[in-house]
């Protein structure tokens, strides 16, 4: 793209600012800038007001094995799954690419030090939940770690600096995920310099477009993957690749299944796994009506009881259906530094949007999803805060109840 292409596909979307510096630029940081101009999908970028929350369809009950079904079934769970791993046909992704800003640290949230008296970071915690699967399985399962364009460095470093936690390296593949722009209230995009739109990661359900276009879906080919077990950095407890929750997916016939833990009240901040107008999905807290979220059944329990916990599993071949679906595109009002005739401006009040691809919407697209219910303080460990609710006060109480030495 040159020069007077880029110009007249901004025009044409009233974004023409985004080359007014462009006379001042290097060469070098010219070809730069239009080279993001020509990668945005600006129909995804238009924001008519404020992002309201989405109409909530019809609710009822998701299918789900309670900590009691699993308890009854573990034996047989557990033997389907080892067999899973040990035919090659499941892989892990690790979604970690934030920063740990809210824990007061400027590194990737994985490297976030757990420990008291020792060095045990949230990486560290999460391969030592590894270790005991390889263990009973007498094999290793692929690793797909999603970092970001601001994390990715440090965190390939940081798993070569620890020998990557004792696993093998041509076992564990690192992939950036996809940035998306951000624009202001108004819908114009903003620029973080002179030369390049300010941009922010597309999203935890942008994971497996993010894959497959860094080039590793041939190892999924290759290897034979069928499918892929989905879970975030945030929590030290989780149990990645667990035999028993393979074995009960693929057992039920559904083509996706999560982790989930039974909500502490109809308030707990967490996204609640149910059934929408016939189809798995999963509603947000804040889009939860507070009516519906307090429905009871007549044993005293909620109705809408199960809280996802970012560990899921996905069917290989459904995903790569999702590719030719496109997501929908949510926006959220965000503080976003930029700047304004050349100088830097770091608000203090919201001033733009973020857009993001959840996977809550890859859920809907599976057609089918099992809840496997899991003991929250067992396995349901996030770090989220520095102090409080979700915090690395909590979760270091979590890891010495399950006996993890800090």
């Amino acid at each position: 793209m040159n020069y007077t292409e880029a110009s007249m596909l901004l025009k044409e979307h009233g974004q023409e600012h985004l080359l007014q510096y462009y006379d001042e630029l290097t060469a070098q940081q010219q070809a730069a800038l239009l080279k993001q101009i020509e990668g945005i999908n600006f129909s995804d970028y238009k924001v008519f007001g404020a992002a309201g929350a989405r109409k909530i369809g019809e609710l009822s009950p998701v299918p789900a094995l309670s900590c009691a079904d699993v308890e009854r079934g573990r034996e047989e769970y557990e033997a389907e799954g080892i067999k899973a791993l040990r035919a090659g046909k499941v892989a892990a992704v690790l979604l970690a690419g934030g920063q740990g800003t809210r824990l007061g640290s400027d590194n990737p949230k994985g490297m976030f030090n757990m420990g008291t008296s020792r060095e045990l970071s949230i990486f560290a915690c999460q391969f030592a939940n590894i270790k005991q699967v390889t263990d009973k399985a007498g094999v290793y399962f692929h690793i797909f770690v999603m970092t970001s364009d601001v994390n990715n460095e440090k965190t390939v470093a940081f798993f070569k600096e620890k020998n990557y936690f004792g696993y093998p390296e041509d076992k564990i593949h690192f992939f950036v995920q996809e940035m998306a722009p951000t624009c202001d209230v108004r819908g114009k995009l903003l620029m973080e310099s002179r030369w390049k739109i300010s941009a922010s990661p597309n999203g935890n359900g942008g994971w497996y477009s993010s894959l497959i276009k860094s080039g590793l879906g041939e190892v999924l080919a290759r290897e034979g993957i069928e499918w892929l077990n989905v879970y975030s950095v945030d929590n030290v407890l989780q149990r990645i690749c667990d035999p028993v929750f393979i074995g009960a997916t693929l057992k039920s016939g559904c083509n996706c299944s999560a982790k989930v833990v039974k909500k502490v009240s109809p308030e707990e901040k967490v996204g609640v796994l149910c059934m929408e107008d016939g189809s798995p999905a999963i509603v947000e807290y804040y889009e939860m009506p507070p009516e519906i979220a307090a429905l009871r059944r007549p044993d005293g329990e909620l109705k809408f009881a199960y809280g996802v916990t970012l560990n899921y599993l996905f069917k290989v071949e459904l995903l790569n259906k999702t590719l030719q679906k496109k997501l929908p595109v949510h926006h959220s009002l965000k503080k976003i530094p930029h700047i304004e005739n050349g100088v830097p401006v770091n608000p203090e009040q919201p001033n733009g949007y973020k857009f993001e691809l959840l996977v809550l919407d890859m859920i809907k697209l599976m057609e089918s999803c099992l809840a496997v219910e899991v003991e929250r303080e067992k396995e349901f460990a996030p770090v989220k805060n520095r102090t409080g609710v979700d915090s690395v006060e909590t979760a270091r109480a979590l890891l010495i109840k399950n006996g993890v030495k800090l």
